[in-house]
């Protein structure tokens, strides 16, 4: 991974990992977006506040997080208004902040694609590309493709340098 952005979190057990996480909401105005610290987060309660949070600040909707981590896979989640957050992740791991995430996406085998593949259709990112990408881009050009798709692609890019 590139950029300042990366983050060592202690999570678990003294578990160490490398990760990049931000969240963008959408405002009249365009995208805001701002890192996300996780390490921290113990459970999907603690993701989804976080994201209410930045969606509060920003009085933006939707509210996308964006998480990679180890360059090994990403997950997407999205928060729209009052409703349960969403989520996809392109290979479910059961360490580090994949532990986290697949309590959105519920019982899955370890290193596969999990979750709803169709949340960001209304940004033309069918469940379709959204696989193809988990299967066949590195995590981040993936997210960067996701970003663009929904029109936040140069936060994104300011994000990670």
């Amino acid at each position: 991974m590139r950029g300042g952005c990366d983050r060592v979190g202690r999570l678990g057990h003294n578990e160490h990992v490398s990760y990049f996480a931000a969240v963008f909401a959408q405002t009249p105005q365009g995208w805001v977006g701002t890192e996300a610290v996780l390490a921290e987060a113990e459970n999907v309660d603690d993701v989804a506040d976080l994201m209410r949070e930045a969606a509060f600040e920003s009085s933006g909707d939707p509210v996308l997080l964006l998480v990679e981590q180890d360059d090994d896979w990403f997950a997407i989640v999205r928060l729209d208004r009052d409703d349960e957050p969403r989520a996809y992740i392109s290979a479910v791991r059961e360490d580090g902040l994949g532990s986290l995430f697949q309590q959105l996406v519920g019982e899955v085998p370890e290193g596969d694609a999990a979750g709803d593949a169709d949340l960001l259709e209304d940004f033309d990112l069918d469940a379709k590309r959204l696989g193809e990408l988990g299967e066949r881009a590195l995590p981040g050009d993936a997210l960067l493709t996701v970003a663009e798709h929904a029109g936040f692609g140069e936060e994104f890019d300011r994000l990670r340098d």
